[in-house]
């Protein structure tokens, strides 16, 4: 049975190489604690289809072990906002 996940929204420093991609640094969780990205091991397309939404999934190495963050596109009503960083946590949480 697969366990339920929820999408934790985080703060990502990152960089952008000469032909504009997007290169995760650290992950910064809303308590404070810091994560520095050793390695991207992985880049894909990655939509939401439970809420119309395009982005992309980075397959990083933290500490020697792979997680997988999640950047997801904000939507045209949002001109401003670029987009926004989430992992998912299994619901007893990170």
């Amino acid at each position: 049975m697969k366990q339920s996940a929820e999408r934790v929204y985080v703060k990502v420093n990152i960089d952008f190489d000469a032909t504009g991609y997007m290169l995760p640094r650290t992950i910064i969780w809303n308590d404070g604690r810091v994560f520095k990205i050793d390695a991207v091991k992985d880049f894909r397309p990655a939509s939401s289809l439970e809420r119309g939404r395009s982005g992309d999934c980075y397959t990083v190495v933290i500490h020697g072990e792979e997680r997988h963050l999640f950047f997801e596109r904000a939507g045209e009503l949002f001109a401003s906002r670029f987009g926004r960083w989430f992992v998912e946590c299994p619901a007893k949480g990170c």
